[in-house]
């Protein structure tokens, strides 16, 4: 009878002995998966160096960096430019899929992993071209993709970082920032608000002073700059956290 009772105090401590392994394990390989995505996601700043580009290439219309983009190209047919603000981690490639969720979680190899990738709407239409780029990425605590992007709450950020640069196979471009917001997802029922993450391409020259003159109406400071009709917009996209479904973006225009 002893010796039965025994075995019965046993099994409970042998089966919390395994569940116990089990999570060692299973935290082991989170934090080995952790580290191999972000050393991944680091070193996708250096592809465009690792291109080297014939000089005799290069022209008076095409830089480095677009003939650098267009055998970047050859590897993912997806990547459509490169996005670089000086100064920040923000310098990647941008990538365009027929959805909005597969580069969440995909980088520009067509890796699965956790940082995903900067990506446009897939509503952007190329054969417009449509009026804003609207670029998302995630914020990630460790400062990869857009968590940089945040430090614009700060108006003396932004004054040391008023522009950045988007290059595609056909333009090396300089942009401007003439907002930077917190917003939010609105309820479908919210009257009146500016669902920024809405505009791609405006229908007319009204839609498209409402979207700017929103932008500017609820930026945190005043950059002093703002867009005209026909001016190419750029919108970069994350999640912040000063409220539910919290967001954060920077609005700037083509120089």
């Amino acid at each position: 009878m002893a010796k039965h009772f025994k075995e019965k105090e046993k099994k409970p401590h042998r089966l919390l002995r395994i569940i116990l392994i089990m999570l060692i394990i299973i935290s082991v390989t989170y934090i080995i998966k952790y580290f191999i995505d972000r050393n991944a996601t680091n070193h996708e700043s250096d592809v465009l160096d690792s291109i080297e580009i014939d000089e005799k290439q290069i022209t008076d219309d095409t830089t480095e960096r677009m003939l650098q983009i267009k055998e970047l190209q050859k590897e993912n047919s997806d990547i459509v430019g490169w996005l670089e603000i000086e100064g920040t981690n923000i310098n990647y490639p941008v990538l365009q899929g027929d959805d909005n969720s597969y580069y969440m979680t995909h980088n520009y190899k067509r890796e699965t992993t956790s940082s995903g990738s900067l990506f446009l709407d897939k509503d952007y239409d190329w054969d417009i071209p449509s009026s804003n780029l609207l670029i998302y990425g995630h914020n990630n605590l460790d400062g990869l993709m857009f968590q940089e992007l945040l430090k614009y709450e700060d108006e003396d950020f932004y004054k040391e970082h008023p522009t950045f640069r988007f290059t595609t196979a056909d333009e090396d471009s300089e942009y401007e920032i003439i907002s930077a917001f917190r917003s939010r997802v609105y309820y479908k029922s919210e009257k009146n608000v500016f669902r920024y993450y809405y505009f791609i391409n405006a229908e007319n020259e009204k839609e498209y002073n409402e979207f700017v003159d929103s932008a500017k109406e609820n930026s945190l400071y005043d950059t002093g700059k703002t867009a005209e009709y026909g001016d190419q917009l750029m919108t970069l996209s994350t999640c912040a956290y000063h409220t539910e479904d919290g967001r954060f973006a920077v609005v700037a225009r083509k120089k």
